[in-house]
């Protein structure tokens, strides 16, 4: 039976895997290698967990350790398509360090095997709106440096229409991950508390938050370069990402919030 004792057997085969993958896509511009490894670790990853959910008669969900393989395998897998898709090489690089770290925090602190998590985070939807979260965060924080750059250009030669054109492609995406983030939450939240939607401050914020990207969408669909007020929205809105995320839990309003079970 397949147990956390043979954790390590899988995870240092898959990191290196990852490792070669990332320096396969940046270093010796091998595509196909890095596609063949990066699908070679999450296969190998994926039999563990399956191996696991086998041995244990129940699926791998109840404790903050096993929530982590699956936080591994979605981010590795949706980083992995993504890649496939649109070929940046970033959003694969990102993907697999950070399903790394994932594996590296099970491996050095075993304690977390056995730590329960709390009766609403033992759901079917708690980790892949966390993953989804956590990818759409990563494409709205490339958007807002890449803003920042178009920003600084204003004051030489002008903005970057290539990097203008990726601006846009990264909060579109960035965004779409937010809602599918947001729908899922909202099913969970039904399932766990019995309502989709309880415009708590978390949920508020989380509402004008979506609402400040709709207007840059928007905006942008009526300008063929982005104006310096567009971009400082792009920075703006990464802003109200950052309080929905962190800052309003330290809000008064907020500490009766559901969604302040993690502190």
């Amino acid at each position: 039976m397949i147990t956390w004792t043979h954790f390590i057997f899988f995870a240092l085969p898959v990191m290196l895997c990852w490792l070669l993958a990332i320096l396969s896509v940046h270093l010796m511009k091998r595509k196909t290698l890095a596609i063949v490894l990066s699908l070679t670790g999450i296969l190998i990853f994926a039999a563990f967990v399956v191996l696991m959910w086998i041995g244990m008669e129940r699926p791998p969900m109840r404790t903050m350790g096993e929530t982590r393989l699956w936080y591994t395998f979605f981010l590795s897998s949706i980083g992995f398509v993504m890649y496939i898709k649109w070929k940046y090489n970033w959003i694969l690089s990102f993907s697999l360090v950070v399903a790394s770290v994932f594996i590296l925090i099970n491996l050095l602190k075993p304690e977390i095997h056995s730590k329960n998590l709390m009766p609403a985070l033992q759901s079917i939807w708690f980790v892949p709106h966390v993953t989804v979260y956590i990818l759409s965060y990563s494409f709205l924080s490339a958007a807002t440096i890449a803003a920042i750059i178009l920003l600084s250009q204003y004051r030489r030669q002008g903005p970057n229409p290539q990097l203008a054109a990726f601006t846009d492609n990264l909060v579109y995406v960035g965004f779409g991950l937010l809602m599918i983030g947001l729908l899922i939450g909202a099913v969970w939240a039904k399932e766990a508390w019995g309502h989709y939607w309880s415009w708590d401050p978390k949920e508020t914020w989380a509402f004008i938050t979506a609402a400040s990207y709709l207007i840059y969408m928007h905006i942008r669909l009526r300008e063929s370069m982005p104006k310096r007020f567009t971009l400082w929205l792009v920075v703006f809105s990464f802003v109200l990402l950052m309080i929905t995320w962190k800052g309003v839990n330290y809000l008064p309003a907020a500490q009766n919030s559901v969604h302040v079970y993690a502190e």
